[in-house]
């Protein structure tokens, strides 16, 4: 086998940075033009072994052979020479300020004299990426749009309106994108990086393994110097500074190798650091006196009580309720320090298959109440498909990097039954009877300022003191000290009714409400966490399902921005859109399908299914076959599409029609008659011999009865017993009773037994399924299930 040829790439452009757009490129990926694609082909150079065409045959052009093995050999030595090296990396030079970083390629689909750059590397290189302004409609477009109001403008050459205040900018300085340089770099495999954490704390259960999946998904280089970012599963952000490398140079590859990581700290003081911080989180673990509680499964009407450390997390599981009820979960907090405990709840489905938080979840209470409650009704859709209901309780943090300010949070958890608790007799909303039926004096005045009842007589006094030390907030009718710390800290939101008494509730209500959030898996930005939480939960691409078709819990893929049709009619995310474009062979009829239309092609075979008729089935009473023949796959009448029919006109199958057949003209049927009489009177006088017989009209089986008919007959007694039958042949509704083998009685009694089965199926499909299965009772009733329709 000839060796890989060394693949040696000289190339250089210089290309404007694209503005910013919806494009959102990971890591340290970059979007070339096409035409970039083809000088990297033409620039690329294959140094092969001087002898590797050297063994060749002669070529013989009078030899067919000999002719065509030179075309296939021309053409795979011509495709070696456009080969370009894997992975393809670059080094982008800004020759304003001199920063050099390396990059991998993403596509070749940028437009043409521009360059498309991550944010990393846009922040490596010391870049801002211009906005791309929208283009503003031309005057003479803009009078081609007519409406009642303003008739259309047909004149070539509108009037242009010199009197505005528009200012028109002459001097032609608009601002230009920066350029850099793109140089085709080839980089050694790395075997060994070093990275240095820029803060303290950073504990290797968090980061190990993101940094893998990270490094996989978004890098094909690694420069030194960089700062690297890595995004944690709270949505936390690990820094990390890349610091050394082997083999030693600028940058090294990361694609197709083992890449051993070494994390140190910075510093003798920074390691310190993080030693202390991983000890306090281990003395504050789950289950411990400082920590929060384990969590676990929840019972209806049963509370639970748990308590929860300051930024962590305390889940819960609802595994079963009655669905035909709505459900109400209750918090109630146990203490009264100043610290903020929140709810959080999501179904979990196949469509939603992660813990709720405070960035991620479908119901949530933000609120500073003692008592935070949910109510879910019965007719919720997101109820629909759940498996259980994920219920998680949030102390928020004072922030990040501050020591807490409290202990745990203790609380009381539990959830009712909608339905149940109101058939008990306590209305959901009670009325308050004290406010509703206090009566007042007529001695008893109430004031201005505070809003309390006092006598008459003392209300100078009263209002002198009140308006000396207390003020009423205008907006909230609330009265407070006026050198309180309440009234000094109290604030109103300008942009909702929410209002509070501290700094820190304030701080948490624009944090909440009125703060700008960047989604972390696509560029969608929320207008704040409520909106990012349902983002996430709906049409974030990041989103984890349990795909139907692969059975693993994946991000649902797809543009947020742009849902494609077929997503949209078929109910099916992106992923399972393409993990659904599989084949596979459908069990019933062998075609091939695929696996997101199976659902409808079986669909299909239902609608068939309830459309069929009974298959005829044979006239002998005892036998277990059909007229036609059935096979494994539903097919009724297979045996006559293979010259396997009845062959009479009696009704019988072949099998119990073989004994009466007769190579011999009878037009009238008489000699038929004669026949089935001579077989009548055969099993009533000699009968047929086998243990196993049920024929009533068999001497054998006759005489097993112990106190049924007579079982041995003479002539003249059998005679009188089979006039009647004999008489009936040519009625076909009427049963006929001959022997049949131990095999077809079992198939009959079995597909009986069937037939009498509550909602099951007809007698004849039984019969047919028994045929087509045999006497095996659980085959039967998935050909029953698969091929036959049900009793009306």
């Amino acid at each position: 086998m000839a060796a890989t040829p060394d693949i040696s790439l000289t190339w250089s452009s210089v290309y404007k940075v694209a503005p910013k757009d919806n494009v959102s490129l990971p890591g340290d990926k970059i979007l070339l033009p096409q035409s970039a694609l083809e000088q990297l082909l033409s620039a690329s150079t294959v140094t092969a072994n001087s002898n590797s065409r050297s063994n060749n045959v002669a070529f013989d052009p009078f030899n067919p052979y000999s002719l065509a093995a030179a075309r296939i050999e021309q053409s795979q030595w011509r495709d070696t020479q456009q080969q370009l090296p894997h992975p393809l990396t670059f080094s982008l030079v800004n020759s304003k300020n001199g920063n050099v970083v390396y990059a991998g390629i993403r596509e070749f689909s940028a437009d043409e004299g521009e360059v498309v750059l991550s944010s990393f590397l846009l922040e490596a290189l010391g870049i801002t990426a211009p906005i791309r302004k929208p283009t503003p409609p031309s005057p003479k477009a803009e009078s081609r749009i007519g409406s009642p109001d303003t008739p259309i403008d047909l004149t070539d050459n509108p009037a242009i309106d010199l009197t505005g205040d528009e200012m028109i900018d002459l001097t032609g300085e608009t601002e230009e994108s920066a350029q850099i340089t793109v140089h085709a770099k080839q980089l050694p495999k790395g075997t060994y990086v070093r990275l240095r954490p820029l803060e303290a704390g950073y504990n290797p259960e968090d980061w190990k393994s993101l940094l893998e999946k990270h490094m996989r998904e978004n890098f094909t280089t690694l420069t030194k110097g960089e700062i690297l970012m890595v995004r944690g599963s709270k949505s936390e952000e690990f820094r990390f500074l890349i610091d050394k490398f082997a083999p030693e140079g600028d940058a090294v590859c990361v694609v197709d190798t083992d890449l051993e990581v070494d994390i140190e700290a910075l510093n003798e003081e920074q390691a310190r650091e993080t030693l202390k911080q991983i000890m306090s989180k281990a003395q504050k673990a789950p289950g411990t006196a400082q920590g929060s509680s384990i969590g676990g499964e929840l019972d209806l009407w049963k509370a639970l009580q748990g308590q929860v450390a300051e930024g962590d997390y305390v889940d819960y599981t609802l595994p079963s309720w009655d669905r035909s009820n709505g459900l109400d979960i209750e918090l109630s907090l146990k203490d009264d320090s100043d610290g903020d405990v929140e709810i959080f709840v999501s179904p979990q489905s196949a469509h939603q298959r992660a813990k709720p938080r405070e960035d991620e979840h479908v119901l949530g209470d933000f609120s500073s109440d003692k008592i935070k409650r949910i109510t879910i009704q019965q007719s919720n859709v997101e109820l629909d498909g759940a498996d259980a209901i994920l219920i998680s309780v949030y102390c928020r943090g004072t922030g990040a990097g501050s020591e807490p300010s409290y202990g745990p949070r203790k609380y009381s958890i539990r959830v009712k039954s909608l339905e149940k608790e109101a058939s008990n007799g306590v209305p959901g909303n009670p009325i308050s009877l004290v406010e509703d039926t206090e009566m007042h004096g007529f001695d008893e005045e109430q004031c201005k300022n505070c809003h309390q009842w006092v006598p008459k007589r003392t209300m100078m006094l009263h209002e002198n003191f009140c308006l000396r030390n207390n003020i009423s907030c205008p907006h909230c009718d609330g009265v407070f000290q006026k050198k309180s710390p309440e009234w000094l800290n109290h604030w109103h939101c300008p942009h909702d009714s929410a209002h509070g008494n501290s700094s820190e509730s304030k701080s948490k209500h624009d944090s909440i409400f009125h703060e700008a959030r960047q989604c972390p898996n696509c560029p969608y930005e929320a207008i704040n966490l409520r909106d990012l939480a349902t983002h996430r939960t709906s049409v974030c691409p990041g989103k984890i399902i349990l795909c139907q078709f692969c059975h693993l819990e994946v991000p649902q893929e797809g543009d947020p921005f742009d849902p494609s049709p077929e997503s949209l009619i078929s109910g099916l995310t992106a992923h399972e859109l393409a993990d659904g474009a599989r084949t596979t062979e459908c069990h019933l009829c062998s075609k091939i399908v695929r696996l997101r239309d199976m659902a409808t092609h079986l669909k299909h075979h239902e609608l068939e299914k309830n459309s069929r008729f009974k298959p005829a089935i044979c006239r002998n009473a005892i036998c277990g076959r059909t007229l036609e023949g059935v096979g494994k796959n539903g097919e009724v009448g297979a045996g006559s599409r293979m010259g396997q029919g009845p062959g009479n006109d009696l009704g019988l199958c072949s099998i119990c029609f073989g004994p009466l057949y007769a190579s011999m003209h009878d037009p009238l049927g008489k000699a038929m008659k004669r026949r089935v009489e001579r077989r009548y009177l055969s099993q009533m006088i000699t009968g047929c011999g086998k243990k196993w017989c049920t024929n009533i009209y068999c001497k054998t089986a006759r005489a097993k009865e112990p106190k049924g008919p007579q079982a041995t007959l003479a002539m003249k007694d059998a005679l009188p017993l089979i006039q009647p039958l004999v008489a009936q042949i040519d009625d076909k509704t009427e049963p006929m009773y001959f022997c049949v083998d131990e095999g077809n009685q079992k198939r009959r009694n079995l597909a009986e037994m069937l037939a009498m089965e509550p909602g099951g199926w007809e007698l004849e499909w039984c019969i047919a399924a028994c045929e087509a299965e045999g006497a095996n009772l659980d085959k039967a009733r998935a050909w029953l299930s698969n091929w036959a329709p049900k009793k009306a």
